[in-house]
């Protein structure tokens, strides 16, 4: 219970900070300012070095994940995408993951049943939570760029008009607001109702499911209750566009709570397991070509050496050999 509870307090004392710092102490300049900037320089520096930090590191062998026919001989079938030789065949298998979770598609998960049995089952819901839930994201911050442009990106605008399709509420309903909180608790119930997966769970695991559903639900108190005015939202969001350090306008302890939580995703983002966004591009399980048939591969970790003779080792160490009364071939 500890592991829930913590990163839950954790999280609704990050969002009492700016509530109670914008309502009460008048700190709109440093929650609307000051943070923003610094979250976003450490964001972008910490997420550069992890970047950097991981292309500099060698591969020394071909270590190709696959599970289909490598390129061979004309008359049998190549697979190009389980088993790329060709770098567009490897964008491709990348790219599935990164859009579609391939791999999570065709998970199973294995448990005893009744009696000595192992049981394969199928985990197409853990697949299609997550694939909820990343999209869901992914569309709600292409619709957020509206707000960082003075006109707004034609792409923003078709997300948005989308996404409010079914208009059945004033002021329109998002379905990405209710997918995402959805695909959240999914998660976190998911989480919490399986006993394997609750025991190998970290704090670590629940916090950014808080975190994250902290912003989103801040964003949807905005948006349908607590309502906030959107051109002092738009205004405030590009004066820091354009780095300007002027103080922001008074809109409401709601937005400075919104925005300090994603200032605080910036700052988790480069040291957590979130970083597996950047990760999976530079997975060499993924990326690398299954060409060791056609390419010969050097293990860069392979280092010219220098070979010692007994004549040269018994010359550097002949009196300690006689003091500890060792045979030696030469006096």
């Amino acid at each position: 219970m500890k592991k829930i509870m913590l990163p839950l307090a954790m999280v609704a004392v990050l969002a009492l900070i700016p509530f109670v710092g914008v309502q009460y102490a008048g700190l709109d300049y440093l929650f609307g300012v000051v943070i923003p900037y610094a979250a976003a320089a450490l964001f972008v520096a910490g997420f550069v070095y992890r970047m950097v930090d991981w292309l500099r590191r060698p591969v020394p062998y071909n270590i190709t994940s696959t599970c289909g026919q490598e390129k061979s001989l004309d008359w049998i079938h190549h697979d190009k995408i389980e088993s790329p030789s060709k770098p567009w065949h490897a964008a491709v298998r990348v790219l599935s993951e990164v859009l579609l979770f391939r791999s999570l598609f065709r998970n199973n998960r294995a448990e005893f049943s009744k009696g000595p049995d192992l049981v394969y089952g199928s985990t197409k819901w853990l697949w299609l939570g997550g694939l909820v839930f990343h999209w869901s994201l992914l569309v709600i911050v292409l619709r957020h760029a509206r707000f960082f442009f003075v006109m707004a990106p034609g792409f923003a605008e078709s997300l948005d008009q989308l996404d409010s399709f079914f208009d059945i509420t004033l002021p329109a309903f998002y379905v990405t607001d209710a997918l995402a909180l959805s695909a959240i608790t999914f998660l976190f119930v998911r989480r919490v109702a399986d006993a394997k997966l609750r025991i190998i769970s970290l704090p670590t695991d629940y916090f950014p499911l808080f975190l994250l559903g902290g912003i989103v639900g801040a964003g949807v108190l905005m948006r349908y209750i607590a309502k906030v005015d959107v051109m002092a939202v738009k205004d405030q969001m590009l004066r820091l566009m354009s780095f300007s350090f002027d103080p922001p306008a008074e809109i409401g302890a709601l937005f400075y709570v919104h925005l300090f939580l994603v200032c605080m995703l910036l700052l988790y983002f480069p040291f957590s397991k979130l970083m597996h966004m950047g990760a999976i591009f530079l997975s060499p399980t993924r990326n690398m070509l299954n060409n060791s048939r056609e390419k010969m591969h050097v293990n860069v970790w392979r280092q010219p050496m220098k070979i010692r003779t007994y004549s040269e080792y018994e010359d550097d160490y002949r009196e300690k050999m006689k003091k500890a009364k060792l045979p030696l071939e030469k006096e």
